[in-house]
C-alpha cells in the first residue's frame, strides 16, 4: 500500500500550539540609530573595560567596586542614584575603580518582575521594544556622567541591543553552568565575573571561566537581527564571583584560598570578586557593610586575590513588594527586588574601602 500526503491545508498545525502572540522586535542597528553612542560615552566605556580588566591583571592596584540597585524599576530614580555615584567616584578615583550596577534583567527561581526590559511599565503588559528604548538611553546617560556601568547578561540575544554601552559584565549564580552563557561570555567585549551555584559551588565557575575563555562557534542574531553562526576568539577577562549559596557564606579566607587554588590547577589567573550580598550576607542588606569592612580589613592586612566587590545599593535601605499596575505606589529609590543598603552607607563604605588601597600601598 502506498502513503500519500493529503491536501497542505489537511495536514495538522505543528507549530506554536503554546504561543498565543507573535510581535515584532526592533532590530539591534535600529536601537542604536535612534540612541547613538557618543564619542564621549564611548571614552567612558573604554576606560571602564580598560580599567577593570588592568585591576584583574595586576597591573592596576585598585580595587574594583560594582555597586547600585539590585535591579533597575525607575530610570529618573536611577539617574537620580548614578548623579550621587559619580560624584563619589570621582573622589576616590585613585583606589577605587566605581562600576555602577545597572541590572535589566532578573532571572526568578519561580515567578516574578523580570526587569525594566521585559516590562518596562511594571504591569505585566510586557512592552519589550519599549524596554528595550528605556534601557539603551539610560546605560547613555549613565555613561555621559563619566560612570562607568555594569549589567548582568540573561537572554543571550539583548546583549546585542545594550552591550557596546557596558564595561563590565556578569554570569548570575543560575547561569553559570549553562553553555549557552559561557559560549556568550566567550563573545562579550569586556571583562565577565562569573557566580558560584545558588548552592556555592565554586568549580562551577571555574569551569565556567575555563570555557569562556576558550573560542566557540554558536548561534545568535547580528545587529540587523538576522539569524547567524558566530565565532569567537574567548574572553580572557573573566572571573570567578563568590556569591555565598545555601550552605551559607564563602567569603572567608579559606574559602578564598581554595578558589584560588582552583584556578591555578585550571591555568588561570588567580583573582576573585566577592559579593557582598546573596549567600554572603544572609540576604541582610545590613550585614553587607560588615561583611565589606572585614574584607577591607583583610586586604589592609596583606591578603591577595580579593580584587574587587560588589555591594546591592540603593537611595533608600530595603526592599518593597511591586503591585503589577501600581507602580506610583512605590518609595522613591527603595529597590522592588533584593533589599539594599541606603546611600549614606554605601558612600561611608567607598571612603572606607579608597583608605584600606591607602593603607595597602603604605605597607608595600
Amino acid at each position: 500500500m502506498t502513503l500519500t500526503a493529503g491536501p497542505a491545508d489537511a495536514s495538522p498545525d505543528l507549530d506554536d500550539q503554546r504561543i498565543t502572540a507573535v510581535n515584532p522586535l526592533i532590530s539591534p542597528a535600529l536601537l542604536r540609530q535612534e540612541h547613538p553612542m557618543t564619542p564621549d560615552v564611548a571614552k567612558t566605556v573604554e576606560h571602564g573595560r580598560t580599567a577593570a580588566a588592568d585591576i584583574l591583571a595586576g597591573r592596576d592596584d585598585r580595587l574594583l567596586v560594582v555597586v547600585g540597585p539590585c535591579s533597575v524599576h525607575d530610570p529618573e530614580v536611577a539617574l537620580d542614584y548614578a548623579q550621587r555615584l559619580a560624584r563619589k567616584a570621582a573622589e576616590v578615583r585613585d583606589q577605587v575603580h566605581v562600576v555602577m550596577r545597572v541590572y535589566f534583567e532578573k532571572p526568578r527561581t519561580t515567578l516574578g518582575w523580570k526587569g525594566l526590559i521585559n516590562d518596562p511599565d511594571l504591569d505585566g503588559s510586557f512592552a519589550v521594544n519599549k524596554g528595550l528604548r528605556t534601557a539603551r538611553r539610560l546605560l547613555l546617560d549613565i555613561g555621559a556622567l563619566g560612570l562607568p556601568v555594569g549589567c548582568e547578561f540573561l537572554d543571550p540575544i539583548l546583549p546585542q541591543f545594550i552591550a557596546d554601552a557596558v564595561s563590565w559584565g556578569s554570569i548570575g549564580a543560575r547561569t553559570a553552568a549553562s553553555q549557552v552563557h559561557r559560549q556568550l561570555c566567550s563573545a562579550l567585549s569586556m571583562p565577565v565575573g562569573i557566580k558560584n551555584s545558588t548552592e556555592g559551588d565554586v568549580q562551577v565557575a571555574v569551569d565556567a571561566i575555563r570555557a569562556a575563555a576558550a573560542g566557540h562557534v554558536f548561534t545568535g542574531i547580528t545587529a540587523d537581527g538576522v539569524a547567524a553562526l558566530l565565532t569567537t576568539t574567548g574572553n580572557a577577562d573573566c572571573h570567578v564571583i563568590l556569591r555565598g549559596g545555601s550552605a551559607g557564606p564563602n567569603y572567608d579566607a579559606a574559602t578564598v584560598a581554595d578558589t584560588l587554588t582552583r584556578l591555578r590547577a585550571a591555568n588561570l589567573p588567580e583573582r576573585v570578586i566577592v559579593d557582598a550580598s546573596h549567600g554572603n550576607s544572609g540576604k541582610d542588606h545590613e550585614r553587607q557593610a560588615a561583611v565589606a569592612m572585614e574584607l577591607a580589613d583583610r586586604i589592609s592586612a596583606g591578603e591577595r586575590g580579593i580584587v574587587g566587590m560588589m555591594l546591592e545599593s540603593f537611595l533608600a535601605a530595603g526592599r518593597q513588594d511591586l503591585v503589577l499596575g501600581r507602580a506610583h505606589e512605590l518609595t522613591y529609590g527603595r529597590s522592588i527586588t533584593d533589599a539594599c543598603l541606603d546611600w549614606p552607607t554605601t558612600a561611608t563604605l567607598l571612603d572606607h574601602l579608597a583608605t584600606t588601597v591607602g593603607t595597602r600601598r603604605r605597607a608595600g
